[in-house]
């Protein structure tokens, strides 16, 4: 198995375990008034490991397609920021109970997934096409946590 390939299904297990650890499903979520259109929790373990797996492929796919050394160096700042982005998601919603800043970040969460898209786009037209469903599941992801701030607030 190549390096490339162990570094990104690492980094999306890391991600997604990450994820798990920071989102507990008790008494305070379970009590928040939530959209209609909120999917069942059980779904978000499933979609999410589908996400990191397709961005982790896309990871791979543009690590070899990248001309030079400068291409590669634009796929790891854009796979790392994003990392760093969907990293901090959790940790606000869940553990500090704040949906509110949890939605000022979803914003930068968000907006990496754009680069990402744009940015892969010149280097691997493949790899760029598999970050469209994180962005489309992100973007979900934010109106339900605007619902969430809009049904529940204030937050303190």
């Amino acid at each position: 198995m190549s390096v490339p390939i162990i570094v990104a299904v690492g980094v999306a297990v890391a991600l997604g375990g990450f994820g798990g650890l920071m989102t507990p499903i008790g008494p305070w979520y379970a009590n928040l008034r939530k959209p209609r259109l909120q999917p069942p929790n059980w779904l978000f373990g499933p979609a999410w490991t589908v996400i990191l797996g397709l961005a982790a492929w896309s990871a791979v796919i543009a690590w070899n397609a990248a001309s030079d050394p400068a291409a590669r160096t634009s796929v790891i700042i854009l796979f790392a920021t994003n990392a760093v982005f969907h990293a901090l998601w959790s940790p606000l919603f869940f553990r500090a109970r704040r949906p509110d800043w949890a939605l000022i970040e979803v914003v930068f969460l968000w907006g990496s997934l754009v680069a990402l898209v744009a940015g892969l786009w010149p280097i691997s037209h493949q790899a760029s096409l598999l970050i469209v469903p994180y962005l489309a599941w992100v973007s979900f992801a934010a109106w339900l946590n605007s619902a969430i701030v809009r049904l529940n607030k204030p937050f303190a």
